[in-house]
């Protein structure tokens, strides 16, 4: 699919923490215009609003490193608070972009009822040493799409990546699988990951086109950082059913169009 013609099937747009403050109204007009004729699903990060809110979430300590070389934000009940209070000023600013430009929208926390997941890892490594650790993270097992009953052109929800366990406490998942796993639940028909490069690049180039298979194996062996963990959501949202998922940092209608970014497919 090339093109942004008028259908039923929502689509998905995860905004990265570190880029919602630097879109200009050029891109929210055009997202807005791609809005009116197709269900629109957004979710957000807040790595960027959580560093500017306290000189704490910036110390190396802030971040663990599990047994298998995974990172995740060292998450205790305060950490959520905090979580909730950025994301509550975030979400009050894109949605009032959304309405200025005719797009009703409403917010959901994932933890309200979206989504669900499993226990979370318990030993990371801790002043070179392997701990056991309480850390409000969790892999998401399940999404309701009940919880988005008004899916429809015109209007889009905003969903702060917070997931509930199953012992009711609230917990940190990472945004770019939450939105893999809420496309999935919804029967997307795409996911866009709007980030702050324009296309993933392997060996200095910029890459077009890639199979979710090629895009595993460079995850595995060459892909650092945030772009580990994008190609880690994009083969999660493929696996749930999305038909593409696509990575770049331009208007969304032109990374749908493949206009630019990188396209990622099942084939």
């Amino acid at each position: 699919m090339t093109g942004t013609a008028a259908t039923d099937t929502p689509t998905v747009v995860k905004l990265g923490g570190s880029t919602v403050d630097d879109l200009a109204g050029t891109w929210w007009d055009d997202l807005a215009r791609f809005g009116r004729d197709h269900p629109l699903v957004l979710v957000h990060g807040w790595s960027k609003p959580l560093k500017n809110l306290s000189p704490r979430y910036h110390e190396p300590s802030a971040i663990l490193r599990d047994r298998y070389g995974n990172q995740s934000r060292w998450t205790t009940p305060e950490v959520i608070e905090d979580i909730k209070t950025v994301s509550a000023e975030l979400a009050e600013d894109v949605l009032r972009r959304l309405e200025q430009r005719g797009i009703t929208a409403e917010r959901v926390l994932g933890s309200d009822g979206l989504v669900t997941a499993g226990e979370g890892e318990r030993w990371w490594w801790k002043e070179k040493q392997l701990v056991e650790l309480e850390n409000l993270v969790g892999p998401i097992t399940g999404v309701d799409p009940a919880a988005l009953k008004n899916l429809k052109a015109g209007h889009a929800y905003l969903v702060t990546p917070l997931a509930r366990d199953a012992a009711g406490r609230e917990v940190n998942t990472d945004g770019d699988r939450a939105a893999a796993a809420v496309a999935g639940g919804i029967g997307a028909e795409q996911l866009v990951l709007v980030t702050d490069v324009a296309h993933l690049l392997i060996d200095d180039q910029p890459v077009r086109r890639i199979t979710a298979e090629a895009a595993a194996r460079f995850r595995d062996k060459g892909a650092t950082g945030g772009m580990r963990k994008k190609l880690r959501a994009a083969g999660e949202a493929l696996d749930r059913g999305v038909d593409r998922v696509v990575i770049g940092s331009a208007p969304v209608t032109d990374l749908i169009a493949e206009r630019t970014g990188t396209v990622i497919t099942r084939a």
